[in-house]
């Protein structure tokens, strides 16, 4: 697995910290038994800039914590678009470190541990789960709930 960071957030960040991002998105693949070589890209970008990114694709004038491009649909016979190592190309997650900050204040734990289970719940998108309805919306948490429990991450 591919992942390209792009920090845009003002703050910097040790080694570990996108490391831990890497772990749980392989864990996640894991989980869900995806085993084919694939690419994300994960990107940290502030409020303003997540509010602008979810006004113009998903028409929501407002900030949000994450947001998931999938590159795939999961149908059958699907072309898969594909990098130059011949990794299929899973598609982009967006993460307002603002948000998630004030979402670890809010839920009472560690950046870090908000950071991965945004980055579960991404991964779970990218890989075609949604949570429009409430039976998808439980079976995506469970899931979320499981994948940090392995990466030793759980909910404080």
């Amino acid at each position: 697995m591919t992942v390209l960071f792009d920090n845009r957030y003002e703050g910097q960040f040790d080694e570990e910290f996108f490391q831990m991002i890497e772990k749980i998105a392989l864990l996640s693949l894991e989980y869900e038994d995806f085993d084919t070589d694939c690419e994300i890209s994960v990107s940290l970008v502030d409020n303003n800039e997540i509010k602008d990114i979810n006004s113009r694709f998903r028409n929501i004038d407002s900030a949000t914590d994450v947001l998931s491009f999938p590159q795939l649909t999961f149908e059958e016979d699907e072309i898969c678009d594909v990098n130059e190592n011949d990794e299929i190309i899973l598609g982009d997650i967006i993460i307002s470190v603002e948000r998630a900050m004030e979402q670890a204040k809010e839920y009472g734990h560690s950046l870090k541990r908000e950071i991965a289970f945004l980055t579960a719940h991404s991964m779970l998108h990218l890989l075609g789960y949604d949570h429009m309805v409430k039976e998808e919306e439980e079976v995506m948490f469970k899931k979320q709930k499981e994948i940090l429990n392995i990466a030793g991450i759980p909910r404080e």
